[in-house]
């Protein structure tokens, strides 16, 4: 291992699965793993080909204060990113955070000054711009065809029939995260391609009275949200986020000189002209685009189409060359804070606010102390922030009992403690000997 080595942490050993095998060209060791749940450490350190001086630790602070590490990847709750993040950078730390990268507006406001004090790299592990499509895409936008973007269109839809595993207990974030939130996956790739970002926001979302389509849900959440941005250079963006019963990440654009749309199902990019605007283009086509030879067997094996590779490879690259990554903090705060504002809007009667400009001292000095979120603790009233527009209708009685009994079958002892079911694996590895 050479001094250019990136020795580097991961939090979360779920999501975190996805950071723990980077390329060899990435020149990165996997030094630490940070999760609550320590059987969960055990099974990861003796079930997947991790390093043998491997580091584990329960407690955050004591693996940033210990473990021999240049940077750390975010892979924790939805809505705990930014502290990890601040804390991290504070101690000398590089940051990879998984979306979103703040559940507030002030701590949009102290992300940027940390990084912008302590000069570390900050990225956002935003993997949706980064598949063969998008990435397409943002050739097509950048060497002039389409024109400039008129109307852009970004979709993340994830209906989940049953999502008990991955939603245990009441108040665990995905429970109750509205349904504007999850909005860095629709927004991102627009961003990506047009180098655009938004300037202004508002939110809707569908107010449905009868709630019994819902059945045995125990999301407290409406079931999507809809959001309207300016974005920096004129046009207009439309998200569509939640769980819409029809799963799809379509992201399209309307230029000046032409279309383009690329659709989740087949990966293929469409592309249109007129008559009298195409020139030597012709007016339709559709192809599927290639990786670079040099990635593509690497790119093609990583999850969300390639994304969670090309998310890594910049962070590497960023830190090797010590320049900020496009995926930027300020970025980072400008595609996670429109999913809080649009859910403002959403309380407000669709009312259209201002996106902070975070890079902006001046400006963000008004969102320091903003601190609102509709997350709630356990036992908390939501009276003020609502997780859910749909007031009057709570999850049946019945649709607790059939989570609870899910919850425990798969061993959930309790908020931020998810155990589901280690017991077996756990003696699996005994049985040959691992631990």
């Amino acid at each position: 291992m050479d001094n250019n080595t990136i020795k580097y942490a991961v939090v979360g050993t779920g999501r975190g699965g996805t950071f723990m095998n980077p390329a060899p060209h990435m020149n990165m060791k996997l030094q630490a793993v940070c999760d609550l749940n320590p059987d969960k450490l055990i099974i990861m350190k003796y079930s997947r080909n991790l390093p043998e001086d491997l580091e584990v630790y329960t407690d955050y602070d004591e693996m940033l204060e210990k473990a021999d590490i240049d940077a750390v990847v975010l892979a924790n709750y939805f809505h705990e990113h930014a502290p990890f993040a601040i804390k991290a950078l504070k101690a000398g730390k590089h940051v990879l955070s998984e979306c979103a990268a703040i559940n507030t507006l002030a701590e949009g406001v102290e992300l940027c000054r940390t990084v912008e004090e302590t000069g570390k790299i900050y990225m956002i592990a935003e993997n949706y711009p980064f598949n063969k499509a998008r990435m397409e895409m943002k050739r097509l936008y950048q060497s002039g065809e389409l024109g400039e973007l008129l109307y852009g269109e970004g979709e993340y839809c994830h209906p989940m029939n049953e999502p008990f595993n991955i939603c245990p207990g009441e108040y665990h974030w995905r429970n109750q995260i509205p349904s504007t939130y999850y909005c860095t996956h629709a927004v991102a790739p627009i961003m990506y391609i047009t180098d655009t970002v938004p300037t202004k926001v508002n939110g809707f979302v569908p107010k449905i009275k009868d709630q019994s389509y819902r059945g045995n849900e125990v999301r407290l959440q409406d079931p999507g949200g809809i959001i309207m941005c300016q974005m920096s250079n004129g046009a207009v963006v439309r998200t569509l986020q939640g769980a819409f019963r029809a799963q799809s990440g379509i992201t399209r654009l309307h230029c000046t000189h032409g279309a383009a749309e690329q659709n989740r199902e087949d990966g293929r990019v469409l592309v249109w002209h007129q008559s009298f605007n195409a020139g030597d283009q012709p007016k339709y086509r559709v192809y599927e685009p290639e990786w670079p030879k040099e990635f593509a067997s690497l790119a093609n094996a990583a999850g969300h189409g390639g994304g969670d590779f090309w998310v890594m490879h910049y962070f590497a690259e960023a830190i090797h060359k010590n320049e900020q990554p496009y995926l930027d903090v300020y970025k980072a705060c400008a595609m996670s804070c429109i999913g809080i504002l649009a859910w403002k809007s959403v309380l407000n009667g669709g009312a259209c606010y201002d996106v902070p400009k975070f890079y902006d001292e001046e400006d963000r000095k008004k969102y320091e102390n903003d601190n609102w979120t509709p997350f709630l603790k356990e036992g908390e009233s939501p009276e003020g922030k609502p997780p859910r527009t749909a007031s009057s209708w709570k999850p049946k009685p019945e649709a607790y009992a059939i989570a609870r009994e899910k919850w425990e079958a798969n061993g959930y002892l309790g908020l931020g403690w998810e155990k589901k079911g280690l017991d077996a694996e756990l003696e699996r590895l005994r049985s040959i000997g691992k631990i």
